[in-house]
């Protein structure tokens, strides 16, 4: 038998100590939350992608009465990205919680990380990761990878 261990980066700060872009891309995750469509759950939660051309292309979580057909903010916000804007890159995702979980982190579903990924790999580039619950403690991933190290990819296909 062998044993394996993989190591994660990340970082945790507050918001203040962000840069005025990260400040940005959160400030208009937030926004995305407060217009959630979560009659059933009321979990709130916005997400905003930050393309290479400065854009910020927002989305919330949309739910529905039959479960299975709603969809989480982070698809939202990234399949608008790339229906819009197929040619820019993604730089940043930032993800708003309004909830506090200390300590835990915020993060994507299983179905949003493949889908990270998945545009991350076409992309060729990193997608760093903002998420911020609802003290404001935010948590830095600078490649979004680090998220679903052993994704589903196209390799898998052939």
């Amino acid at each position: 038998m062998k044993n394996s261990n993989i190591t994660i980066s990340y970082q945790q700060l507050s918001f203040q100590e962000l840069s005025l872009s990260d400040k940005k891309t959160l400030d208009h995750a937030k926004q995305m939350a407060e217009k959630a469509y979560a009659p059933y759950s009321n979990f709130h939660v916005g997400a905003s992608a930050q393309l290479e051309n400065g854009m910020q292309i927002g989305g919330n979580n949309q739910e529905n009465a039959a479960y299975p057909s709603g969809l989480c903010a982070e698809r939202v916000a990234l399949f608008t990205a790339n229906s819009q804007y197929p040619d820019q890159a993604v730089e940043c995702l930032g993800i708003y919680l309004p909830a506090v979980f200390n300590p835990t982190i915020p993060s994507p579903c299983g179905a949003c990380r493949q889908v990270i990924c998945e545009i991350r790999i076409a992309q060729d580039k990193p997608i760093r990761l903002l998420l911020m619950n609802g003290d404001n403690t935010v948590w830095l991933f600078n490649d979004a990878n680090d998220l679903l190290p052993f994704s589903f990819t196209s390799d898998h296909l052939k």
